[in-house]
């Protein structure tokens, strides 16, 4: 600009010009109030503008004799929109800002923060090789589909340049949470590699992150800028902004967890404090604060991101940005040159005349500056937080290394100049790294990012996570590499952690549901390839509930993991076994060649399931159940082996246990026809389609009925009359029962009211309780007493018939449901005397009322039969107990005349009449009544 003095004027009459100017300027500022300056940010609050803040914090900004405002952006448009209508004087913004520039607003870049852009593509990993072609046809988000301009022509042309047409593409709205690819309603999405990592991370979801930069695609990151109206009109105030903000740069990159704090207390909480410093350690790198002066801007390299845009067909080759970059060495404009001309002829001789001196100082300042530098950056390179290294990539030895790559490395500088960076890598991990090392030397690539595990010099471990690029990218080949390290290992063990947690089951370390899905999807890819069958076992241990209600969780899981190793010890390595939860265990059995194998493994199971348990001092016994399905002759999909192999296991129980069972069709229709019983099951209490059916139990000394038993029946609208004996156990199974078991209770209760009311006062009706119903957690007899007390019946009027199975070796809980019905008044009958365990200390140690002598013994009945025994002697012992007696399935009448004879109390059975409806029971005890009147 002004060519015609020589050099040495130029640089002297610059400093004169910039000395005069500073003096008039710093006396206006300091006569007059701060300028306002407005400061247009393109997103949120966050670490990403943490320069800003601290300018603002620390009195940069005020030093500097301006009152700045930073206000948070709602897109990435909004800064340019602010600063092009005056409404800011700055903003920050991406490398579009070139093509806004290109396209005729009068927009100026005056600093670069971000050297290296941090938008990348985040996808799920699938493999071990990452593979951004397996994109193609998948949802993807690139950015606001509204604006033209935005971090999305960086991707796409990434994309382009990997083989991938974006057209292939299906492009959705971008939301900016991380969930939609966590939860797969998008297979890929662009992030900022210093943001949404730390998320992906936290839920222990597994990705790749492919950046431009691995495709010679090196955009610029943030920038600040500014108008050239706000240049023309405040040359003074744009330097001083720009200086004060580059200031506060360089503080923030120094003093990271002071502005996560600075952030937290004035800005935004909306990321925590540990994602402010994630955010900021990742920032290092893209920013290089040590490495690189903040705001520098290489022309070459916006000559390198306009050839991009004119690949992408959005510049015309050859476009000019001439005015684009700002100039922070440009002196006054001609304007003012002029005028001061003649000022400028009259300090010619006395520049002449100082010449000399101001050569010298110039000197000696500039060796001052550089001296001041190499010491800046020194102490920059000591104190780095990260480690800091130059390789030298043809001998593989370090030239120069920071006090923190050597604590990292755990050697001394003697013993890393002793090696190569070779031989730090872990063997498993130095191929890819010497790949990558090898594709940087050839130019391939300008830079690479690594994780690999470092060998410390006493043999231990750690992670790092690198970023290596060549010291001059210009010169061909070159040999100097910068690599920049952290210590990533507590991350890396944090994903460890929360990856097992989610794929394996903490109890017995075997793999969980999650795992075993996907094993299984796995082996069936791999089955459909090379046509092998895979088998699936399901196995459920029999009996583990008793052992855990009685014996207590603790030993419940003791068992539960021996029963894992004995399991895992009958199958291959390549097999795989998984605890779905509770006591159920799968095994997946891929590449089978011979069926019969199966067979062998699944007795194998069941027979080391037999052996005893050790649990603390007591033994306990379990079998197994185990359900067998084949792929893919019994099912194509997931979802139907895992229901064909239930199905079988549950055919395996219902065959006696302590066996597996092959799935087979009739399972299928067996399982499907129980499925639709129960629905049907669901609308039947509902409906009004239960039945309430008495049998009396008649007085054998007078024959007069002053007990019945309530059975029920379901009347199905289309299968008419259902045994009970059918949906009784679907009703288990399913949790009905609890409310068909109070429907029975409501009902019956309504008519032993009657009954005692008009036939005798103190008749009694019999309920039968299931074991399900009996022993189901958090049961009680509440309800069934408020009834009794609002009808004014006592709770004599009722007896409760259970099983002997529930008394042997009874729990607590079963113990406290007795002693309430007792404490009620409400009688318990001993259901099918005689048929079940062998052990008699239960009817002292509980209160029994009546014993029912099963039919078993009554259906042979003779005068010297052996059952003619022994029902005489559970009458005697029923007697000296306190106990009475009912004989069950009593059907001539010389099975009554011989059990009367014996003494027994009561009897039961088609000899007295069949079990009928309720209305016509009701006939039958009118017709009684009417009778005895009579008589």
């Amino acid at each position: 600009m002004v060519a015609f003095l020589d050099g040495g004027w130029r640089r002297h009459g610059r400093q004169l010009l910039v000395v005069g100017a500073c003096l008039l300027w710093s006396t206006a500022a300091g006569a007059q109030q701060r300028d306002q300056v407005v400061l247009q940010l393109k997103h949120t609050h966050q670490f990403q503008f943490a320069g800003y803040y601290a300018a603002l914090e620390k009195g940069f900004y005020r030093d500097a004799g301006l009152d700045v405002t930073i206000l948070e952006g709602a897109d990435g448009d909004a800064p340019e929109r602010a600063v092009l209508s005056g409404r800011a004087q700055f903003g920050t913004g991406s490398s579009t800002l070139l093509l806004s520039r290109l396209a005729g607003k009068p927009v100026v870049v005056l600093a670069v923060v971000f050297q290296h852009s941090p938008y990348a593509l985040a996808m799920r990993q699938q493999g071990s090789v990452p593979d951004l072609r397996r994109i193609i046809g998948g949802k993807i988000m690139l950015g606001p589909q509204a604006e033209t301009l935005n971090q999305a022509d960086e991707l796409v042309a990434y994309l382009r340049k990997e083989g991938v047409a974006p057209e292939r593409l299906d492009r959705v709205e971008h939301s900016y949470n991380p969930d939609d690819l966590i939860k797969g309603r998008v297979d890929a999405m662009s992030i900022y590699t210093t943001n949404e990592p730390d998320y992906l991370d936290r839920a222990g979801f597994p990705y790749d992150i492919y950046s431009p930069r691995t495709a010679g695609i090196d955009f610029y990151g943030d920038n600040l800028f500014t108008s050239e109206h706000e240049i023309s009109a405040n040359p003074a105030r744009v330097k001083a902004f720009r200086a004060a903000s580059m200031r506060g740069w360089q503080y923030a990159m120094s003093h990271q967890e002071e502005m996560a704090d600075l952030i937290l207390a004035k800005y935004s909480r909306k990321h925590d404090r540990q994602h402010l410093l994630y955010e900021a350690r990742q920032m290092v790198p893209l920013v290089q604060p040590v490495l690189v002066e903040v705001g520098y801007m290489n022309p070459d390299r916006w000559q390198h991101i306009a050839d991009v845009y004119t690949e992408l067909g959005q510049l015309p080759r050859g476009a000019s940005f001439s005015g684009f970059l700002y100039n922070t060495d440009s002196g006054p404009n001609l304007a003012w040159l002029y005028r001061i001309l003649g000022v400028a002829a009259a300090l010619l001789l006395l520049g002449a005349a100082v010449h000399v001196a101001l050569l010298a100082r110039e000197r000696s300042r500039a060796d001052e500056a550089i001296r001041k530098g190499e010491e800046r950056f020194r102490t920059m390179f000591e104190a780095a937080p990260m480690g800091i290294a130059l390789i030298d990539t043809v001998t593989g030895a370090f030239s120069d290394l920071n006090p923190r790559y050597l604590e990292i490395a755990g050697r001394t500088p003697e013993q890393m100049a002793a090696c190569a960076w070779t031989d730090l890598i872990h063997p498993e991990d130095l191929p890819d790294c010497a790949m990558q090392m090898q594709r940087l030397q050839e130019r391939e690539i300008t830079g690479f990012r690594s994780t690999f595990r470092m060998i410390r010099a006493d043999g231990s471990t750690v992670w790092v996570e690198a970023s290596v690029v060549p010291v001059d990218a210009n010169k061909p080949g070159p040999r100097l590499k910068l690599c920049m390290i952290e210590d990533v290992t507590d991350q890396k063990e944090t994903e460890a952690l929360i990856w097992q947690q989610a794929n394996f089951d903490p109890l017995t370390q075997l793999p969980n549901r999650r795992m075993f899905l996907d094993r299984l999807h796995h082996d069936i890819v791999k089955s459909r390839r090379d046509g092998s069958r895979i088998a699936i076992l399901f196995i459920d241990l029999d009996h583990f509930k008793e052992v855990n209600d009685t014996l207590g969780h603790h030993q419940g899981d003791v068992l539960l993991v021996d029963a894992a190793r004995r399991i895992g010890a009958c199958v291959r390595e390549s097999d795989t076994v998984a605890r779905l939860g509770g006591d159920e265990f799968t095994v997946i059995l891929p590449a089978l060649q011979d069926a019969e194998r199966v067979e062998a493994i699944a007795q194998n199971i069941i027979d080391s399931l037999l052996a005893p348990f050790t649990l603390g001092e007591e033994q306990a016994f379990v079998s197994a159940s185990i359900g067998i399905t084949l792929y893919p002759d019994d099912a194509s999909s997931v979802e139907d082996l895992l229901k064909h192999a239930d199905q079988a296991m549950y055919a395996a129980k219902g065959a006696g246990r302590n066996r597996f069972s092959y799935f087979t069709p009739a399972l299928q229709v067996a399982a499907l026809n129980r499925m639709r019983l129960t629905n049907d099951l669901r609308s039947a209490i509902k409906g009004e389609q239960l039945r309430l059916y008495f049998q009396p139990i008649v007085e054998l000394g007078t024959g007069i009925i002053h007990k019945a038993e309530a059975l029920l029946r379901w009347e199905h609208p289309q299968r008419g009359l259902v045994s009970p004996l059918e949906f009784i156990p679907l009703a288990e199974s399913s949790g009905l029962i609890v409310d068909i078991g109070q429907w029975v209770f409501d009902e019956s209760l309504r008519w032993v009211r009657r009954w005692r009311e008009h036939v005798h006062p103190e008749f009694q009706v019999s309920l039968n309780q299931s074991p399900v119903e009996f022993q189901r957690e958090g049961g009680t007899y509440d309800v069934w007493l408020r009834a009794l007390r609002q009808l004014d019946v006592p709770g004599q009027a009722i007896v409760v018939e259970i099983t002997e199975g529930l008394l042997l070796d009874a729990s607590t809980m079963v113990t406290d449901k007795l002693l309430q019905l007792r404490d009620a008044g409400i009688q318990v009958a001993l259901d099918d005397f005689g048929t079940g365990y062998s052990s008699l200390s239960y009817l002292n140690k509980f209160d029994i009322d009546y014993l029912k002598i099963d039919r078993s013994f009554t259906r042979n009945l003779a005068p010297d039969s052996s059952d003619m025994a022994l029902s005489e002697a559970i009458i005697v012992m029923a007697h000296k107990l306190g106990l009475d007696v009912i004989a069950e399935g009593v059907e001539t009448p010389e099975q009554r005349d011989l059990l009367a004879a014996a003494g027994c109390d009561f009897g039961q059975g088609y000899l007295f009449a069949r079990p009928m409806p309720v209305e016509e029971f009701d006939a039958l005890l009118q017709a009684q009544v009417t009778n005895t009147a009579a008589g």
